[in-house]
């Protein structure tokens, strides 16, 4: 439509062919004999004054060019081609006819009945146009266009007949929409248009019907109406219906989708039950290129369960979740930075609105977690500021916490005696580094049910804390690295507690209590502590002079160090008091910042020795990839294998520590081990009371009973993956390229290589990658505790991966073992389907609290994305 409008707007009067035959009675000669040159100059101007062209023409043919004088037409033959400024008109034949300024282009068939050379009409600013045939009149604007294929915006129209009016509108008969790639006639599905009408900004239609695999489906729309507004357009996003086992028959999902602008949209959608319940939510998306893309989601939810006039169906469950989600391109104000990540609601929205979210990694998660920053950074100067508002939620317990908000201000470590011109090596008073942190905080700890009430606003704590650590180190007897490190830390508090003795009143008389007040007012705690340490690295090495294997180092580094912290709980700090706790009169001290946000300062002097010893041990072996014999590889046999303790001098008891332990090690590249744990040093012995078994740490190691620390706790865990990919000649990445960012795996597929990357939900991140055969990983996770009464332990492995049975079909798989539980964990698999222009996918939770299947048979292209078949039995129906 549009290049029939821009050769009727810029006609032509110079005509040129690279072979033509020219009479006035249209008697053929040969092309060798006439040319169009200097000598024709009277033919030329006829031409000219019978044609109301005028731009230039520029006509060719491979096989001939007849020019009919007479009747000032033009008949192109053979590849035949009219370029009209920068549009062009293709095909077998084409007549231009100037006396009655039409154009007529058409294919043509072969003896053989082939039929080849289809008019194709090409704009650089509208794309290409394919037809059997057009008819075009330059002066009136109108033409015919018979079996027409043309691409629009991701789909295809194709088939029947189009007339085009003067006003630029389109009349349509029998053309076929579709959005399936393959060339006409043989589209995988389409939408037969019996009659429409098209104009630049809408489409109104007669009846039309869905035809799949040249087979029409009973399915017709007496009509429709599409508009095609040069802008983000708005619309009606049609419903699912279906049948819940508990809410009723439901009518979901229904809603409008608004357009607002090119860079903010808004999706609002809602459902209602047969049996009261409903739902309703609303989606916006924002961006704005090179500056920030974030994201908003806010549902809400009334269920009833239960049946009219108990008490579960007159008191709905109401359940709302908020989400959001900003981020900020790093280049839009370099040196500060505005994120947000939030989600938020009620403890059972995900478990009572399962059916509608159909994911299992929402519906199983045991916490939300909520955060809101900014930050900023000084060019050229050594402080930053962050300001954050935090949020916790444990769905279990039902518990939140919140942070409203949290500051924190720092001056990285500088050194104030240095000289920034200073030549030769530092002294040891120019080495001194400070720094400085200060945090501010303002939190609340409560239950969801409690979170809006007045009574939670008393419960608000705040908090400064100041902290400022000064630490120097130095190389000593060459080999040793010594530090030494004084640390102050003060703290503000808005209100501190007090404790008093009381009489609990009980059926049997009464018992010791004890009351708490909190008194409002302005108290700072400060502490320090010093404190030093020295290190070294000590290697061995032996070498191999045979063999692959050419020499094994290992690397250990010890280190001790000492700490002082004085006693802050002595009478003359003020930062504790005693109070009676019982009715014989005996007196106990607590701190008056018990219960705050940053706690008060320790109670008991600390002067205690840190010690503690790493090992790395690494082999060399000759690497078989070098062709020229001498490349070494480095293959670690074993990491980071540490053990840590520390021994305080002037505790009453228990004066050494736990010992703790740890370490990793890799089998091969993708086999990693990592374990660690606790020895306790003490003797336990356990005793009967009142029949009941009972145990206490004795201040007694057990090496003076002739035995080993006790293991009080163990974790080992490994992880491993494996892909096809990784065992190929060429190694690819694990993670497959996913469309969007800057992503340059993504960024270099060409098409053929993008279509095996198929999308498979509404989520445009939700691709499956076919151009992988198969994945696979695998976690286990071992965890051993003993108390010296109580020994438990878990055991736990869980896997998942997918494979592709053919290049077409693809099975993703999530599974467990629980084995002390002695059952399979959460179990799901989910089955693709490519069916070129559709996506057929399965997914399918055979077993488990959370059962459930779906079967979803959709068109790929997102402008047909209600056209779609779907059947699935949520985690609470059984239809």
């Amino acid at each position: 439509m549009q290049l029939f409008s821009a050769f009727a707007q810029n006609p032509d009067t110079s005509l040129r062919s690279k072979r033509a035959i020219i009479s006035s009675d249209s008697t053929v000669l040969d092309s060798s004999l006439v040319k169009l040159d200097s000598t024709l100059h009277t033919k030329t101007d006829t031409v000219k004054k019978k044609s109301d062209f005028e731009d230039k023409i520029v006509a060719t043919a491979e096989d001939s060019t007849i020019y009919d004088a007479k009747h000032n037409i033009v008949h192109l033959y053979g590849k035949a081609r009219v370029v009209y400024g920068d549009k062009t008109v293709d095909a077998n034949y084409i007549r231009l006819d100037q006396k009655n300024n039409t154009i007529f282009a058409k294919g043509t068939i072969d003896s053989l009945g082939h039929f080849s050379g289809p008019a194709i009409f090409k704009d650089p600013s509208q794309g290409a146009l394919t037809a059997d045939s057009v008819y075009y009149n330059f002066k009136t604007s109108k033409g015919k266009i018979y079996q027409v294929y043309t691409e629009q915006e991701g789909g295809y129209i194709t088939g029947g007949k189009v007339k085009k009016q003067e006003d630029n509108e389109l009349h349509m008969k029998g053309v076929v929409y579709s959005t399936c790639s393959n060339p006409y006639p043989h589209q995988h599905f389409g939408i037969v248009i019996t009659k429409g009408i098209a104009t630049d900004r809408q489409i109104v239609t007669g009846p039309a019907y869905v035809v799949i695999e040249d087979v029409p489906l009973p399915i017709v729309l007496p009509f429709g109406f599409f508009p095609k507004p040069n802008r983000r357009a708005s619309g009606i996003i049609f419903p699912q219906f279906g049948e819940d086992a508990t809410l009723g028959f439901f009518l979901r999902d229904f809603g409008y989708y608004i357009g607002l602008n090119d860079y903010w949209d808004m999706t609002l959608k809602g459902g209602i039950y047969s049996k009261g319940s409903y739902e309703g939510n609303i989606a916006s998306r924002y961006m704005k290129r090179y500056k920030y893309t974030g994201n908003l989601f806010f549902s809400y939810a009334s269920r009833k369960y239960g049946v009219e006039g108990t008490p579960q169906y007159e008191h709905p469950q109401r359940d709302f979740n908020i989400r959001w989600s900003h981020s900020q391109n790093p280049n839009a104000r370099p040196g500060t930075n505005f994120s947000a990540s939030v989600n938020a609601g009620t403890s059972t929205y995900y478990r009572n609105n399962a059916n509608g979210i159909m994911d299992f990694n929402q519906i199983s998660q045991n916490n939300l977690n909520s955060s809101i920053s900014y930050s900023k950074t000084w060019a050229n100067s050594p402080f930053n500021l962050s300001t954050s508002l935090t949020h916790n939620q444990d769905l279990t317990r039902r518990t939140v916490s919140l942070g409203l908000p949290s500051l924190n201000f720092s001056m990285s470590t500088l050194n104030p005696f240095d000289k920034k011109d200073r030549v030769g090596e530092q002294k040891w008073y120019q080495r001194i580094a400070v720094g400085y942190n200060l945090t501010a905080d303002n939190r609340l700890n409560t239950t969801d049910s409690m979170l809006f009430k007045k009574e939670s606003l008393s419960k608000v704590q705040s908090g400064i804390r100041h902290n400022i650590p000064i630490s120097m180190s130095s190389r000593i007897l060459k080999y040793f690295q010594f530090s030494q490190n004084i640390n102050y830390t003060e703290n503000w508090y808005f209100q501190t507690i007090r404790k008093k003795y009381a009489l609990a009143p009980t059926p049997t008389g009464t018992k010791d209590s004890t009351s708490i007040d909190t008194i409002q007012g302005f108290r700072r705690a400060g502490e320090y502590s010093v404190g030093g340490g020295l290190s070294t690295k000590i290697y061995g090495m032996v070498n191999f002079k045979k063999g692959k294997l050419v020499a094994i180092r290992h690397v250990l580094t010890p280190n001790i160090g000492f700490s002082y912290r004085p006693d802050f709980s002595q009478e003359k700090y003020g930062f504790y008091q005693e109070y009676v706790y019982n009715q014989a009169g005996d007196r106990t001290k607590y701190s008056i910042f018990e219960g705050s946000l940053y706690g008060g300062p320790g109670g008991g002097k600390s002067a205690a020795i840190n010690f503690g010893i790493d090992n790395n041990i690494e082999m060399k072996v000759r690497s078989t990839k070098d062709t020229t014999g001498n490349g070494i590889k480095k293959i670690p046999i074993l990491q980071g294998l540490s053990l840590n303790g520390n021994y305080n001098f002037v505790a009453d008891s228990f004066k050494l520590s736990t010992l703790s332990f740890s370490g990793r090690t890799f089998f091969t590249e993708k086999l990693g081990v990592n374990f660690g744990g606790s020895l306790d040093p003490y003797v336990y012995q356990t005793y009967i009371r009142n029949g009941v078994t009972m145990g206490r740490r004795v201040d007694r190691y057990l090496w003076q009973n002739g035995k080993l620390p006790r293991l009080a706790s163990f974790n080992f865990s490994f992880d491993y993956s494996l892909n096809s990919s990784t065992l190929g000649k060429n190694n690819k990445s694990n993670n497959p390229p996913t469309p969007g960012g800057n992503n340059e795996t993504f960024n270099r597929l060409n098409a053929s290589e993008l279509a095996q990357l198929q999308q498979i939900s509404r989520d445009a991140n939700a691709f499956v990658d076919f151009t992988v055969p198969w994945n696979f990983s695998f976690y286990y996770n071992f965890t051993y505790a003993n108390s010296g009464l109580l020994k438990t332990y878990s055991q736990t492995l869980s896997a998942n991966g997918d494979f592709s049975l053919t290049p077409k079909w693809k099975v993703q798989f999530t599974t467990g073992y629980d084995f002390q539980m002695n059952k399979i964990s959460a179990t799901s698999f989910n089955i693709y389907r490519d069916l070129h222009c559709w996506d057929l996918s399965i997914n399918w939770s055979p077993f488990g609290s959370y059962k459930y299947y779906g079967v979803n048979l959709r068109v790929k292209s997102s402008i047909l994305q209600d056209l779609k078949l779907s059947k699935r039995s949520g985690y609470q129906s059984f239809y």
